[in-house]
């Protein structure tokens, strides 16, 4: 495997995006000595990591105070109000259960947590609220497809656990619970794999990846599950076809050729 080396303050920068995103440093983040003792590298490194946070807006540096996490910038209406913006959601959920039984997966973590700032605006949940959080590696006979973190609201979650999720798509728990899946909202964007997502999904670190987010509803309009995918774009395909009349119609597969290229 051809090796794609990032500078170390690159990757440290990576990685403390991602735990902010999930809303890890709610109390501020770990002093500058702590983040050298845990990464293993010099405070000049340290210092252009936060830097980069800092630039992007995502954290606030003071001189001789803790550095805090910042809220993260007003997110589109989630609810699709435009319905040329939603994907044909009775073809694309069937299509993505009928991938989700023909690929195998590894469950790397299953546990209750409190909910973030960001989960709980997703989910319509107060801040602090018991979410299930699930964190699964999806494959197929060539290796890891994706990578895949849900969270789902604590009294849906109640009927299954890592036994079930390592059995069953969440699309199919989640109906066997009660919920009527009613509508999805879902954004695709690029993302740089930091090192556990390199190591999960077999690629090297800085490695491009298709990052998916995906808020789905019941038929109730309230969310009930938002999932963070990670997926190599050479074992995955996602293709739309657009019509004035007819909406969205959405597909993806899995691709047997790994020099495929995603749509």
């Amino acid at each position: 495997m051809s090796q794609m080396p990032l500078p170390k303050y690159h990757q440290i920068y990576l990685v403390l995006r991602e735990q902010l995103d999930e809303g890890r440093f709610a109390d501020g983040l770990p002093g500058e000595l702590a983040l050298m003792a845990e990464f293993g590298v010099a405070r000049v490194t340290v210092r252009r990591a936060l830097e980069r946070l800092a630039a992007e807006g995502l954290i606030s540096r003071n001189p001789g105070r803790r550095t805090r996490a910042l809220p993260p910038p007003a997110a589109n209406d989630a609810r699709g109000t435009d319905g040329m913006s939603r994907a044909n959601l009775r073809g694309l959920l069937e299509n993505l259960v009928t991938m989700g039984l023909h690929t195998s997966v590894k469950v790397i973590d299953v546990a209750t947590i409190t909910a973030s700032t960001q989960v709980a605006d997703a989910l319509q949940l107060q801040l602090g609220d018991p979410v299930q959080k699930a964190v699964r590696v999806r494959s197929t006979r060539e290796g890891p497809l994706s990578h895949i973190t849900t969270y789902v609201p604590a009294g849906i979650a109640r009927r299954f656990g890592r036994r079930e999720l390592a059995k069953k798509p969440i699309l199919v728990l989640l109906e066997e619970s009660g919920v009527k899946v009613g509508r999805a909202h879902q954004t695709i964007s690029a993302r740089l794999a930091d090192n556990v997502l390199a190591q999960h999904l077999e690629v090297s670190v800085g490695s491009a990846l298709l990052a998916v987010r995906r808020l789905i509803y019941d038929d109730a309009d309230r969310p009930v599950q938002w999932l963070h995918g990670l997926y190599r774009p050479d074992r995955y395909t996602y293709e739309m076809q657009l019509s004035r009349v007819g909406g969205i119609d959405a597909k993806v597969w899995v691709s047997n050729d790994v020099s495929a290229q995603f749509n």
